[in-house]
């Protein structure tokens, strides 16, 4: 049976970001047994409950952003594993769009890689404001070179305008944590780390009175109950009984009801933004609230295909396409929880754009999506992210894009039949 949540201290969402072998799932483990020693309230989960597929199991990786939480003194954490390979960025940047915080995890014996760079882009690019590093693996690296990781590390975080020279940056070894050796690179590193996310990051405005929304990142059916939705609520509140809507991936919504909601398993009496939520829904199928589509206040939020951006074109040393590209590309969008098709084009009069370049430009989706202006994104193709942007404008679906969903539609319905 689930137990009931009282909400007694502020909430901040944390994500571990960086390179594969910064071993950055050892440092969630850290953070909760740490969590769990302070008060005791935090359930301890052991690192091989962290890494949950027998891959990640077998290799001490992450592959699928992962949540736990834990507690300090004063405040209230849920912590996302971002996963930090190639092949992964997908679960990366989706988990990241819920951060209020990053953790930037870098590998003393590696320093900065193409895919630290990689991931200090997409955190900004998903609206992170803050990044806190912690420099890994110091039990056998040579002081000095971590003294030239770490003004590499600044200037980075400044190169994408974040406060490089102010940024907290904690030096540790979390299998010294781990093994408890080494006090001082060890158990009191991540102590610090807990003090400065306490101390040094303040908890974000939440956009608690404007109508809710939330985007939709996992469903489940429970036999007998309903369904139940998970993801992070972006503005609003909601409570048991509230009327909702589910719409995106289609033009067809689909109204539902609340029946009950859990954060972490246990009960609460209302969500609201922020926080990181399972939602039991009735009258909606698995099927209708899959992955991608949102969950809504009813008549709050329209869904269309096309708009208008502003968009950085990363470049291959950022872990971007070497060439260019032109009017009619096709690469994958990520926006919130979604993953579809997008065809680019560029103003009249620009021939092409370039890696390193920002341009403006018009997006069409394959299909229907819930946009909002300020809303970021990212594109993607042959396993890397090649572009992020920034909605400018949302613009009106013209008939044939409307008449193109309805055909579509119908030439689903054939195939079933």
């Amino acid at each position: 049976m689930e137990q009931s949540s009282a909400r007694t201290k502020p909430h901040l969402n944390v994500g571990t970001i960086g390179k594969i072998t910064s071993n950055h799932s050892a440092h969630i483990y850290i953070n909760n047994k740490i969590g769990h020693l302070g008060d005791g309230s935090t359930q301890f989960k052991d690192i091989q409950d962290i890494d949950k597929t027998k891959e990640e199991k077998a290799k001490g990786i992450s592959i699928n952003a992962t949540r736990i939480e834990y507690e300090s003194e004063s405040r209230h954490y849920a912590h996302v594993d971002c996963p930090g390979h190639d092949h992964y960025l997908k679960n990366m940047f989706t988990g990241a769009s819920g951060m209020d915080c990053a953790i930037l995890v870098v590998s003393a014996a590696d320093g900065v890689r193409a895919q630290t760079r990689e991931h200090v882009l997409l955190s900004r690019q998903a609206g992170v404001d803050k990044i806190v590093v912690f420099i890994n693996k110091l039990d056998g690296t040579d002081p000095d070179m971590a003294e030239l990781i770490e003004l590499n590390i600044r200037e980075l975080l400044t190169s994408y305008k974040y406060d490089g020279d102010n940024a907290p940056v904690i030096r540790g070894s979390a299998l010294s944590a781990l093994n408890g050796s080494d006090p001082e690179l060890g158990e009191k590193a991540i102590e610090r780390l807990l003090e400065v996310l306490d101390n040094n990051i303040q908890i974000p405005d939440r956009d608690l009175d404007k109508p809710f929304l939330m985007s939709i990142s996992r469903s489940y059916n429970i036999p007998g109950r309903g369904t139940v939705v998970t993801g992070t609520i972006k503005r609003g509140r909601c409570q048991v009984n509230d009327q909702l809507e589910v719409t995106g991936l289609n033009r067809t919504n689909h109204q539902t009801t609340v029946l009950s909601i859990e954060s972490f398993n246990k009960l609460l009496d209302f969500g609201q933004a922020g926080d990181y939520v399972g939602i039991l829904l009735s009258d909606v199928t698995k099927e209708q609230v899959r992955r991608g589509k949102s969950l809504s206040q009813p008549g709050s939020v329209g869904v269309r295909r096309n708009f208008e951006a502003e968009m950085y074109v990363l470049r291959s040393d950022e872990g971007g396409r070497k060439t260019g590209f032109v009017t009619g590309y096709r690469p994958q969008a990520y926006l919130a929880t979604s993953d579809v098709e997008v065809r680019f084009e560029l103003r009249e009069g620009v021939e092409n754009v370039l890696p390193g370049d920002n341009v403006s430009c018009k997006l069409k989706l394959r299909f229907p999506l819930p946009l909002e202006q300020s809303q970021r994104f990212a594109l993607r193709e042959g396993g890397k992210i090649v572009a992020a942007g920034i909605i400018t404008n949302c613009l009106e679906d013209s008939e044939e894009d409307l008449k193109e969903g309805v055909e579509k539609r119908v030439k689903k319905k054939k195939k079933t039949q």
